[in-house]
């Protein structure tokens, strides 16, 4: 049965989007199917920020440590960043450019630069060791990446190789000092851009799944603005309710970034939909939960959003209470499931702030399902029911089939905001969809009566971590390149804060005086630190194994699981 809240939301939609509402909902045929489609939605993300950087003028839109920059300040210094993209480095529609960098800024001006020069932006993971931002760019074919001094050392490091052309950014300067070798290069106000279409090429994102190496979803201009349209369209529909409780603050909307714009829920209901909402974006290159606060509290931050262990932290730290966070009214999380203990305790013990839920990937462009306020508090194991307007969500069978309420199985997500694949890799993109036009997620889960999703396991070999997805693949495949290794298998280990981290047990060739200790020494030089296993058992004898001769993980898994827990407990 329908709650209160839902019934709510459901009317503020209806207002939202019914005849003469800001939202207007259509369809579009797409693979002979019709999908629901925001029609008065710019067709391109040019056009909408061009748009809305206008409207909000000089509103406030980017902090990051003293610099603030004005939506106007962001859309004039990404025009002379395209400007210079296009006449100093020859940037054509369509070319792949890759962004290598920590949040900051630039970050965003280039983002916006790139686009506005017709190339695509190539979001490469700023946790990646050198060969993995090696092997980014080269699957994506980049020619060009900007990069923050520590990026671009990774890329000049000893047997690094790349075909991509890097610029570097001083990004602790002020915005017209750090994209100066861009804008130095050439172009100028008169430099003609391209005029953008829904169909050109948008965006690369890399995503990691169970087959290793991380693959670029790549999406069009069409996608990503649908995406972010249906997140001002639940954004409408909250803002509707706050109103008519007379709770709406009057202060301008402002949200702390504490996770990376790299990510596709920092990229695009974040920093995207900042725009449509005229909301300041506050950036904090390293998460700390302290500094997090002392943010929210001089910044007077409204909305937070992380994945979930960073509003646990702001709950249990010890200094909550000098700080003043009370015009913080949502925490939202994304990219692992919240404890239902911990959901019970932010609704409780922040004040009038609510905790919120959002899962999406990034093939979806982010979109997905949500669950807010009091419905999350009944539901906490629930990811929420399908985002209106543009998501349908099905549980279908190994064979594309519609399973019955209740039934468990994938869980898939047709509509207008998916990917178009995996960047030269037609094999893992026809995998990743069934004929019938649903993307599969990897998640088994199931509906319940009220049409919300609960995630119970996943197919893909993965593991997540605080938000990231690791394959176990990619990691065993780096453990295997020591030479003294004979067997291993990777696999989650509970993490009360992470979610999950990463454990290993290994085999080691007879006479091998490899300790954990050496082997993670190893490790560190070939992977991303949140990648490399923060607990590794040596197994004196070879793994066991299944019939079909594969390592039996299901049951390594589960043993070691048990032991860590243990130790943990203990």
């Amino acid at each position: 049965m329908p709650s209160a809240l839902d019934l709510r939301l459901e009317a503020a939609y209806n207002l939202i989007t019914g005849p003469g509402g800001p939202i207007q909902v259509g369809t579009i045929e797409r693979g002979g199917r019709e999908l629901p489609f925001i029609t008065n939605a710019p067709s391109n993300l040019v056009d909408y920020v061009a748009y809305f950087a206008a409207q909000h003028g000089d509103a406030t839109f980017l902090v990051e440590g003293d610099e603030r920059l004005s939506f106007r300040q962001v859309y004039a210094a990404a025009r002379k960043v395209a400007a210079g993209l296009v006449e100093g480095y020859g940037v054509q529609r369509g070319d792949r450019v890759g962004i290598a960098m920590r949040n900051a800024n630039a970050w965003a001006v280039a983002y916006v630069g790139i686009l506005m020069a017709g190339g695509c932006a190539t979001l490469l993971n700023g946790w990646w060791q050198g060969a993995e931002l090696a092997a980014g760019i080269e699957d994506s074919e980049a020619k060009l990446v900007i990069a923050d001094p520590q990026r671009a050392a990774r890329l000049v490091e000893p047997g690094v190789q790349h075909g991509a052309r890097v610029v570097t950014l001083d990004i602790a300067q002020p915005i017209d000092a750090a994209i100066a070798p861009i804008t130095d290069a050439g172009g100028s106000a008169e430099t003609a851009l391209p005029q953008l279409t829904g169909d050109d090429l948008a965006t690369i994102l890399f995503t990691s799944g169970s087959t290793g190496q991380s693959k670029g979803a790549w999406s069009r201009h069409q996608a990503v603005v649908q995406a972010i349209f249906n997140y001002v369209t639940q954004t409408a529909s909250i803002v509707h309710l706050l109103t008519e409780d007379g709770l709406m603050s009057d202060i301008q909307p402002a949200t702390l970034i504490c996770t990376p714009l790299f990510h596709v829920t920092a990229e695009i209901p974040v920093f995207l939909q900042s725009f449509a909402l005229g909301r300041k974006l506050v950036l904090m290159p390293k998460w700390n939960a302290e500094e997090a606060m002392r943010l929210i509290q001089d910044e007077q931050v409204n909305y937070f959003v992380g994945v979930p262990l960073m509003s646990y932290e702001i709950l249990t730290h010890p200094n909550r209470k000098n700080y003043d966070l009370s015009t913080c009214r949502s925490y939202a999380g994304g990219g692992a499931p919240r404890p239902p203990e911990h959901v019970k305790r932010l609704a409780e013990e922040m004040g009038d702030a609510k905790p919120l839920l959002g899962y999406g990937l990034t093939e979806t462009n982010a979109v997905g399902c949500g669950i807010i306020n009091e419905n999350y508090v009944a539901k906490p194991l629930s990811t929420g029911p399908a985002s209106k307007p543009l998501v349908d969500l099905a549980i279908l069978d190994d064979d594309g089939n519609a399973l019955p309420q209740g039934g468990v199985g994938e869980v898939c997500i047709r509509s207008i905001c998916n990917f178009e694949g995996y960047w030269n890799n037609p094999e893992a993109t026809k995998a990743a969809f069934f004929d019938n036009g649903y993307f599969r997620t990897g998640d088994l889960g199931y509906l319940d009566e009220d049409g919300y999703l609960f995630i119970v396991d996943r197919k893909k070999d993965i593991i997540i971590r605080g938000g990231e997805n690791i394959s176990c693949q990619e990691v065993e495949a780096a453990i295997y390149e020591h030479a003294e290794v004979n067997e291993c298998a990777v696999f989650g280990l509970p993490d009360e804060r992470l979610g999950e981290v990463v454990g290993a047990v290994v085999w080691m060739k007879p006479g091998s005086a490899v300790d954990a200790a050496a082997l993670t020494d190893f490790l560190k030089a070939r992977l991303a630190p949140y990648k490399v296993p923060c607990q590794i058992w040596m197994s004196n004898d070879a793994l066991p194994k299944l019939g079909s001769e594969k390592i039996d993980k299901v049951s390594l898994r589960s043993r070691y699981r048990e032991e860590y827990a243990a130790e943990v407990a203990a």
